[in-house]
């Protein structure tokens, strides 16, 4: 990827499995990438050996990514700024970097979560903490489990952003035979489904845990997506969002692969494990854990209706046991399905 004929730069942040997948992407879509993480044998191995054994297992990384243990150094002078840190962490990663960016940077957000205590979506937390523009924010959500792309396994993502020119830079940034980004200028709704559909995802894991089966799995998946919906309408998303890649076609992959943290949390869950020991058994982060409690908090504050949501946050936080956790599913007065 070039610009009059100069690879485009760019920065990763985060040398977990997503981003250091998606530093992949951009290399094979012809950018020079550096990745930084918290982990200094993560960062050195990726440098050394063009490898991440800890997250991604028997890939090889492309020779277009590189990384470094020095953050300002990553996002300095670069075109574009991947944030893929877990979501609860990004203002604190952030916040120091406000002056160390250049003015033609876009930042995109990969992170799923809303911000506990602010119930902020991420692009409001990355455009808060680094002081830009929401202009020069781009968010990213699709049906896109890390290790599949890592793979060069086919796929299609969404690039949302409120300035199109931001999210088509990001979206030329990351094209490539085997990843392929539409633009969206829904920003609130690509963030939502990216979001909410972990805690789906948690109760679809925790019901298969308990043995539940395809029937549980489907209606849980379907109504999760009318809980998303409502909460994204309520915000003032656009009603075809949700339908679309970012909305079923993420909830579907994250619901149903083995792939998924949140899904593989669900299942610990279920089958009796603590949450302590769930979280330590997924081996990674599981971002609706954390994020429920706030898509909660948000939807409590605008007065809508999100049953699974809050049977999740019961059974994770406030010592539900799973068992009940089927009553819950359900648990709105009788009425029409679209209602």
């Amino acid at each position: 990827m070039t610009t009059q004929g100069v690879p485009l730069r760019a920065a990763v942040l985060g040398s977990g499995s997503w981003g250091t997948t998606f530093a992949a992407v951009m290399a094979d879509a012809g950018c020079d990438v550096t990745v930084w993480g918290r982990d200094a044998a993560t960062v050195d191995e990726i440098a050394r050996d063009g490898r991440n054994t800890r997250y991604l297992p028997g890939i090889d990384l492309p020779a277009g990514v590189t990384a470094t243990h020095d953050v300002r150094a990553a996002v300095a002078d670069v075109d574009v700024v991947a944030v893929a840190v877990p979501s609860q962490r990004a203002r604190d990663v952030l916040a120091p970097l406000a002056d160390a960016l250049s003015p033609r940077a876009a930042v995109v957000s990969l992170m799923k979560g809303v911000e506990l205590g602010t119930d902020q979506r991420m692009s409001e937390v990355v455009a808060q903490s680094l002081g830009i523009a929401p202009a020069r924010v781009a968010v990213l959500s699709g049906p896109n489990l890390a290790r599949e792309i890592a793979l060069r396994q086919p796929t299609a993502t969404v690039v949302a952003s409120t300035d199109d020119a931001t999210a088509r830079l990001v979206a030329r940034a990351c094209a490539s035979s085997y990843f392929r980004p539409y633009t969206n200028p829904d920003v609130v709704g690509v963030e939502l489904c990216g979001a909410v559909k972990n805690v789906i995802a948690l109760a679809v894991g925790i019901s298969q845990g308990r043995g539940m089966g395809f029937n549980t799995m489907a209606t849980v998946i379907t109504r999760g997506l009318v809980e998303i919906t409502r909460l994204g309408l309520a915000l003032g998303a656009d009603a075809e969002t949700f339908p679309g890649l970012a909305g079923m076609g993420d909830l579907m992959a994250t619901c149903a692969s083995p792939d998924s943290r949140n899904h593989t949390l669900g299942v610990h869950l279920g089958r009796g494990m603590t949450l302590d020991a769930a979280v330590v058994a997924t081996g990674g982060t599981a971002e609706g854990v954390k994020s429920c409690r706030s898509v909660l908090e948000l939807a409590t504050s605008l007065g809508v209706e999100m049953p699974i949501t809050s049977a999740v946050v019961r059974v994770l936080h406030e010592g539900l046991p799973v068992d009940d956790l089927a009553g819950l599913l359900l648990a709105r007065p009788h009425r029409a399905e679209g209602v």
